[in-house]
């Protein structure tokens, strides 16, 4: 696992070069990328750490969004559906890790939008403030005519206008979610017309061009009411109830702020961080080695390998590395060290009560272990609201403080993992007393 992280952390390109005796070496080694096909499913990792806005710097954009025709009920849906909308505009586009968020400031529904490393800016704010457009599609009747040109379906006069709203419900007879559509009266009658010349045959529903349900007609629908079943769980009914109301209760949004925002740490100060960062550690790998002897040095073998784990993570996964976020990292590993000093310190006593070392050394990471994990369950509950899953208002919904919060709880867990499994191993294994 150390040696697939190591290579994981590796930078994109470098130069190995030396001399053993009379064999000499020169070659250039080039990281690994990750480029997967699962199903219709594609990976791709180029293993780069995502930077992000205070590290990189990137564009600031504040939209405004315009609610004078909507109702007080609709307006708080609106303005997810809006949110929503741009996310998923935002990653179309190919933007790296973006933050996005809505906001109300007095009767000002307001989003968010902060985008790292954006060059193409003007691109990016035209896609973004686009009025979405819902659309209703039928099958080409014309199967012969469909598979020459790839039109299987027909745009048809039904659109986001003639949607009053859509929301989740529960099919009576499964229990399962549901997705409701209500149509206004002229909807309604299109909408009829379509279900009665399509029965057994699907009707496409577009959102700014791309596809987001085919539902199958099962009978024509002439109430202006209806309802699109399948097997997906209550998110997804939620997920596609939004992505219809984005386009059934469209928000003009405008911009009202745009700044570019600079590195908030030009190189020089982040390869001085990172020296900081590695003199602190340097200390305290120093301090293990002279307090504890051969247990402090393979806790810090244990110390490196957290390091190596957790940059892996950070590419993998990957996390956008933030001032906060770096933050967080350096305070997972004094927890780390913190939980080897726990166990030695138990085993200390164990040794002085006359048991022997393999008897000690099994007590002390017991006995310690209530102590470590009491310590990184509050860690994990403050992180926990800190990083606000759920979005709730009344906590925080900063980006920034949620890198915080992301390294943090990834370094909790691996410093449990190294703490804990990886340290006993290597005392198990090379510590004689």
């Amino acid at each position: 696992m150390a040696f697939f992280s190591f290579i994981v952390d590796l930078p994109g390109k470098f130069r190995l070069k030396g001399k053993i005796g009379n064999f000499s070496f020169d070659k250039e080694l080039v990281r690994p990328t990750i480029n997967l096909q699962i199903g219709k499913n594609k990976f791709v990792n180029d293993l780069k750490i995502v930077q992000g806005l205070d590290l990189q710097g990137g564009t600031h954009l504040v939209f405004e969004a315009q609610m004078k025709d909507l109702s007080e009920t609709d307006r708080k849906e609106a303005l997810e559906a809006a949110r929503q909308n741009i996310e998923r505009r935002v990653n179309f586009f190919g933007l790296s890790e973006p933050t996005i968020q809505s906001a109300r400031v007095g009767d000002s529904y307001r989003i968010i939008v902060e985008l790292a490393g954006i060059k193409d800016i003007g691109r990016a704010v035209d896609l973004i403030g686009k009025t979405a457009q819902l659309e209703f599609w039928e099958q080409n009747p014309d199967e012969k005519a469909a598979s020459k040109s790839g039109e299987f379906f027909l745009k048809t006069d039904l659109t986001g206008k003639d949607l009053k709203k859509s929301t989740v419900q529960f099919d009576q007879n499964t229990g399962q979610p549901v997705v409701g559509l209500e149509f206004s009266d002229e909807g309604a009658k299109k909408f009829a017309a379509i279900t009665t010349k399509n029965v057994n045959k699907m009707v496409a529903i577009y959102l700014d061009g791309e596809p987001i349900s085919a539902p199958k007609v099962e009978e024509p629908i002439t109430t202006g009411k209806a309802i699109i079943r399948g097997s997906f769980p209550l998110e997804e009914a939620k997920k596609l109830s939004i992505q219809l109301n984005a386009g059934a209760l469209p928000v003009p949004i405008k911009i009202i702020e745009q700044k570019n925002v600079g590195a908030t740490l030009g190189e020089e100060s982040v390869r001085a961080s990172i020296r900081a960062g590695l003199v602190g550690l340097l200390i305290v790998m120093l301090f293990m080695w002279s307090y504890y002897g051969k247990l402090g040095i393979l806790a810090d073998v244990a110390l490196i390998i957290y390091g190596l784990l957790t940059l892996a993570l950070y590419k993998l996964i990957p996390v956008t590395l933030t001032l906060p976020g770096i933050a967080g990292f350096l305070l997972s590993i004094g927890m780390a060290v913190d939980a080897n000093i726990l166990v030695f310190e138990r085993m200390k006593e164990e040794r002085r009560m006359g048991k022997p070392l393999p008897v000690a050394m099994e007590l002390g990471f017991g006995r310690a272990w209530d102590s470590i994990r009491d310590a990184n369950i509050t860690t994990l509950i403050i992180a926990f609201i800190l990083f606000n899953p759920f979005n709730w208002s009344f906590l925080n919904v900063s980006g920034m403080v949620r890198g915080f919060a992301l390294t943090l709880v990834i370094g909790t867990f691996l410093a449990l993992f190294t703490g804990i499994v990886v340290t006993r191993t290597l005392i198990r294994v090379f510590y004689k007393g």
